[in-house]
């Protein structure tokens, strides 16, 4: 979802987080986890980018979408 809001490729974010392209592929998949090093790279090429990321009440910057907690 960040990654398309952006408008990259999966070889570009990799470029950019200076991980493999197997594993931005595999975690988008839902085949395989981050190691938290992968997963803080990713993070930061993506906040680089304009990505912000929330929390919990957390009040958004700019425009942009959001997922909603599933109703209990």
């Amino acid at each position: 979802m960040a990654r398309n809001a952006v408008r990259l490729g999966v070889r570009e974010l990799a470029e950019l987080a200076d991980v493999a392209p197997a594993t931005i592929s595999r975690f988008e998949s839902g085949k395989g986890g981050l190691q938290m090093r992968s997963a803080d790279a990713l993070r930061s090429a993506l906040e680089g980018q304009g990505i912000q990321f929330l929390s919990t009440g957390d009040i958004a910057k700019a425009p942009g979408v959001a997922l909603q907690g599933k109703p209990a």
